[in-house]
């Protein structure tokens, strides 16, 4: 192993059927580091995480602990706890209803001979030493979210980890939670614990880390000291576009020039939801074609929920064509003429048991009033008429919508919006994972309504399909709008800078 490190990994492949997730990916953690593990969806990042910590079976490569001959073998989430890897994630696993002594010793004690005298004092010791504001005999749900993550940290600690991995901890933190969490950190760090530090905020890695390790469609695009990696060259490795070759991007052949005068169709001001969302200014003109860019975790998608009141919208006023108006839930969205096209295709889209009709007919149903039923020669009538105009591969409109392509699915969700016959239409990620035709048809829709005088806001993790699409982009980082750029400013170096942090980071 090298010299100083705690933990080495060499040459890590991991493969599902017909999907390579990680190939020959090397990691090197080492005594007293704070690194930050960075990547966008699919990346890789969970995969190599979830290989480490046994819960996915490595196909290739092998991991090396400090104070172990050779390579160990994990295969199980408890055999990475006895290698002294230990696991916080996002999402408490914690019990609430027990105590804090009690949650930092489970599976630890011996039934009823448990001397919890013993126990609460030893848990009262490691609290004071990691200066956690906590009692050990006070319940666990009773506690701030940012306590409750720092009990699951001392929990690791105790059982004497060199290996910390914390999978997005500060996600659900107040910016003062977030400053203790990483006072917590610091400490470990002093001690020479390694931590692996997983998260999207790119304040944060700057903030705390010592070193970048960047992951990008399952391959190591290369491991960076903090101070060697400027934030716009950490996002452009991220996404995997180099500066040089930034600002000849143009827009599209096929991109339309409307009118974006006159009142916006939709105003928002100082909007800001449950999800996190910071206070934001948002407007939309009639025909244009505007767009939410960043990185995974930026807040893109929260954005345009508080929008259309998918989240609880906790201050902030909204205007549709210079009239207030309150909506605060999707129907109060759909009935002033807003579509939504979710991000999670399957979970938050397609019904997958119900038929293509039913599934393109189902938001003007709701509209309407589930005790109004269409009439079935009304229903396929309006099928018919958009799975011919979108061009949509199915046998029948009595077909499973599950049963139809990625591409065909979104399309069907595209039916179901245009169907209402929208103003405004919010359009998040409708061509991720779906093929190149399908993502140019989509793209000459956007552009062909905005022509026809529709509103649409287009979120695309694909910064040329955002230059190719969109006349106005907001650029969003920790979830909070850092930036906005239209005419000569929307180049993919602007965006990329502003994503980064500003123009200093070009350092």
């Amino acid at each position: 192993m090298q010299e100083g490190a705690v933990l080495e990994m060499r040459g890590i492949c991991k493969y599902f059927p017909g999907v390579r997730a990680l190939q020959d990916v090397d990691f090197t953690l080492r005594e007293g580091e704070i690194h930050a593990l960075m990547g966008e969806n699919g990346a890789g990042k969970s995969t190599l995480i979830k290989v480490l910590t046994g819960v996915y079976p490595k196909d290739g490569g092998e991991i090396r602990i400090k104070g172990v001959d050779g390579a160990v073998s994990i295969h199980s989430p408890q055999d990475a706890q006895n290698a002294g890897i230990s696991t916080v994630y996002q999402e408490i696993t914690l019990c609430p209803n027990l105590t804090v002594a009690e949650n930092m010793y489970i599976g630890r004690t011996k039934g009823n001979l448990t001397n919890w005298k013993e126990i609460n004092k030893g848990a009262a010791k490691i609290l004071e030493t990691l200066g956690i504001p906590a009692s050990p005999r006070q319940q666990l749900g009773a506690c701030s979210i940012a306590v409750q993550q720092m009990v699951a940290i001392a929990r690791a600690v105790d059982m004497d980890c060199k290996v910390l991995i914390l999978d997005e901890p500060t996600s659900s933190l107040d910016e003062q939670e977030v400053e203790k969490l990483f006072g917590l950190m610091r400490d470990l760090k002093a001690k020479g614990v390694g931590i692996i530090f997983v998260t999207h905020f790119l304040d944060q890695v700057y903030e705390v880390c010592d070193r970048i390790t960047v992951l990008r469609d399952g391959g190591l695009v290369g491991e960076y000291v903090i101070e060697d990696l400027p934030r716009v060259r950490l996002v452009s490795k991220m996404l995997g576009k180099e500066l040089d070759d930034m600002a000849d991007i143009k827009k599209d052949v096929c991109t339309a020039e409307v009118s974006v005068d006159g009142v916006p169709v939709l105003e928002a001001e100082g909007l800001s939801s449950s999800a996190g969302i910071k206070p934001f200014d948002f407007s939309i003109r009639k025909g244009e074609v505007n767009g939410l860019t960043g990185l995974l975790g930026s807040g893109r998608s929260e954005c345009v929920r508080a929008i259309f009141g998918a989240d609880h919208v906790t201050a902030g006023t909204v205007k549709m064509n210079g009239k207030p108006v309150k909506i605060s839930k999707p129907l109060d969205a759909m009935k002033h003429g807003i579509g939504y096209l979710p991000e999670d295709r399957k979970g938050d889209g397609i019904v997958g048991d119900l038929s293509v009709r039913e599934n393109i007919i189902l938001a003007l149903q709701v509209m309407k009033g589930f005790f109004r039923p269409f009439s079935r020669a009304q229903a396929e009538a309006f099928a018919d008429e958009y799975i011919k105009l979108l061009e949509i591969k199915t046998a029948s409109s009595d077909t499973p919508v599950k049963s139809l392509s990625g591409g065909n699915q979104q399309k069907v969700i595209l039916a179901r919006w245009l169907l209402t016959n929208p103003q405004y239409l919010i359009l998040d990620e409708p061509t991720r994972g779906i093929d190149i035709g399908t993502k140019v048809e989509i793209q000459k829709l956007v552009l062909k309504l905005a022509s026809e005088g529709k509103s649409v806001t287009f979120i695309s993790s694909e910064i040329d399909e955002m230059l190719r699409t969109c006349s106005r982009l907001v650029v969003m980082r920790d979830r909070k709008a850092v930036g906005e750029l239209s005419g000569e400013n929307l180049t993919q170096s602007q965006i990329m800078a502003t994503i980064a942090g500003g123009d200093e980071s070009c350092q």
